[in-house]
């Protein structure tokens, strides 16, 4: 695999629409939970901070330390990851006095490649019970919605922006665009297409694998049977299916 985008997970509804906006744009991209980020992975071109059913406030509030990855690569932070950084830079985080869900309009304020040919002023999904206020030095908002001045940020001198809306949620009118225009500042190829995954796993597992034997337990289920597929394309009559009937 060429390149990807990492989701870091933060326990959001909409982890796998994210990941579908990005796969659609013909960018590979996993999802793996916020602590295990691949440090390492040459493969990573950009990362995205997945919204959250928690609140940064709370005690038992996700906590990881995202220094080496914004060092290191562009960051989309959405929702929960947009309050989580621009708290740690010294921004509150307060509660609305009624919950924003719904639509909304958004108002671009500040030219920015995050919105680069979006319009103006468009329609975007809300969901969210705390906003982003008193914003430090260098966070500088570029986005608003109705009384809520902090719509998105930029951090000036990293290529790190946060989102209070939800991009990835089709009543979010240009939505596509802007996950679009994330991936070119990633400087991503978008030549990546199932078939292509397909190609590319087949060959880690002829490598990984060689003459070694496999005997895999399949349910009859989406995953198992592709798993099955896979496996028999890279190693033939080496794999041994057994059926569990649970």
């Amino acid at each position: 695999m060429d390149e990807k985008i990492i989701i870091l997970d933060f326990g959001s509804s909409t982890n796998q629409l994210i990941g579908r906006r990005i796969r659609g744009l013909n960018t590979y991209c996993e999802i793996v939970p916020y602590n295990k980020f691949p440090h390492g992975d040459d493969a990573v071109k950009g990362v995205v901070l997945s919204g959250s059913p928690y609140s940064v406030n709370d005690e038992e509030a996700f906590d990881i330390d995202l220094s080496e990855i914004r060092k290191r690569y562009p960051v989309l932070a959405i929702g929960y990851g947009a309050q989580y950084i621009a708290q740690l830079e010294g921004a509150n985080v307060t509660q609305v006095d009624t919950s924003e869900c719904g639509k909304a309009e958004l108002s671009i304020s500040a030219k920015d490649d995050l919105f680069e040919d979006m319009s103006r002023s468009s329609t975007v999904w809300m969901s969210h019970v705390e906003t982003i206020s008193d914003l430090p030095k260098n966070l500088q908002s570029i986005a608003s919605i109705d009384n809520d001045n902090v719509a998105a940020y930029r951090i000036e001198g990293e290529p790190t922006w946060g989102v209070q809306f939800n991009p990835e949620v089709v009543d979010t009118e240009e939505g596509v665009k802007l996950f679009s225009n994330f991936l070119d500042i990633c400087e991503c190829k978008r030549d990546w297409t199932p078939a292509s995954f397909v190609k590319s796993t087949v060959k880690k597992l002829k490598q990984e694998l060689g003459d070694d034997k496999v005997i895999l337990a399949l349910s009859g289920g989406v995953d198992s049977s592709v798993a099955a597929v896979l496996l028999h394309r890279a190693i033939g009559e080496n794999l041994t299916c057994v059926f569990v009937d649970h």
